[in-house]
C-alpha cells in the first residue's frame, strides 16, 4: 500500500459560498419615449432616466433582505437585474457565481429555472389550471417526467398548508391561497434564491401575517429578497435596504 509524502502539504477543499447574487456598482438607465409620428427623435434626442445609481450589494443564503423606498426609488428595477430579467447598464450582476451580462437571453432564462425563484404581487397564475398543475409549470421547462412533476408539487403545496386545494384553480382560492400556491411554484425548482415583489401587497394584514411566516421558513437554506412599502413586511428581513431615486441610502442597515 502506497503510503502518503507527508511533506506535500494537504489542500483542503473550498466551501461552498454563502453570496448567492452579488451587484457591483450597477447602474441601469433606460430611455424614454421613441421616434413621433409627427416630430422625428433620434436616439441621442431621447431623455434617459436613471432607475438605479451605483448601487452594491451582496444578497447571502440563510437571509431575508428587505428592500425600502417610495415609488420610483429603483426596487423593481433592482429586483429584475436579481432575478435575471434585466441587465445593468453598467457593473456587474452576478447570480450563483455567473455574470447575468455575458449570458444569452436563453442562458438567463436557464438560470431562472434553476436557481431563481419570483414571487409576484399579483400571484400570476393560470386560472384554466388547477393549483397543482400551476405549481408544476417551471418542471415541466425543466423535463421532469409527469409522476415527479405530480409528486413535487403535491409535497410543495402540503408544504405551504394547502394539500387539501390541490386540484382547486385560482378562482376558487382565496388570495392567500393564491399566494401560498405562486410561492410553491416559486419553489417548485429547488431555488437558493426567491425574488419577492410586494408578496403581501394584495392580502389583508391577517392573511399577511401567515404569507410572512412561509418567507421565515424560507430563509432557513436559501436566501429571500422582498420589495414592499408595507412595515410589518419589511420587519421580518434581516438586513434592510433603503433606496432613494436610485441610490442606497447610507443609513440603511
Amino acid at each position: 500500500m502506497q503510503q502518503q509524502d507527508s511533506s506535500i502539504p494537504q489542500t483542503e477543499q473550498e466551501p461552498p459560498s454563502s453570496t448567492i447574487a452579488d451587484c457591483k456598482n450597477v447602474t441601469r438607465m433606460y430611455t424614454r419615449g421613441g421616434t413621433s409620428r409627427f416630430f422625428g427623435s433620434s436616439k441621442t434626442d431621447r431623455p434617459t432616466v436613471t432607475a438605479l445609481d451605483d448601487v452594491t450589494l451582496s444578497v447571502h443564503r440563510g437571509e431575508i433582505i428587505g428592500l425600502a423606498g417610495p415609488s420610483g426609488s429603483g426596487k423593481s428595477t433592482l429586483l429584475h437585474l436579481l432575478a435575471a430579467l434585466d441587465t445593468p447598464t453598467n457593473g456587474t450582476v452576478h447570480v450563483d457565481g455567473q455574470d447575468t451580462s455575458a449570458l444569452s437571453s436563453r442562458e438567463r432564462t436557464r438560470l431562472r429555472l434553476t436557481t431563481i425563484g419570483i414571487v409576484f404581487q399579483r400571484f400570476h397564475l393560470l386560472p384554466a389550471l388547477s393549483a397543482k398543475s400551476n405549481v408544476a409549470l417551471p418542471l415541466v421547462e425543466q423535463g421532469l417526467g409527469k409522476q415527479a412533476r405530480h409528486d413535487r408539487a403535491t409535497d410543495l403545496l402540503e408544504k405551504v398548508g394547502l394539500g387539501d386545494r390541490a386540484t382547486h384553480k385560482p378562482g376558487e382560492l382565496s388570495g392567500g391561497e393564491q399566494q401560498r400556491v405562486a410561492i410553491a411554484r416559486a419553489l417548485a425548482t429547488d431555488p437558493d434564491l426567491i425574488i419577492a415583489d410586494e408578496p403581501t401587497g394584495e392580502l389583508d394584514t391577517t392573511t399577511a401575517a401567515s404569507i410572512l411566516e412561509v418567507f421565515k421558513d424560507l430563509a432557513d437554506d436559501r436566501a429571500v429578497v422582498i420589495a414592499s412599502h408595507d412595515e410589518p413586511t419589511l420587519s421580518i428581513a434581516d438586513r434592510r435596504i433603503e433606496l432613494q431615486d436610485g441610490r442606497v441610502v447610507p443609513n440603511g442597515n
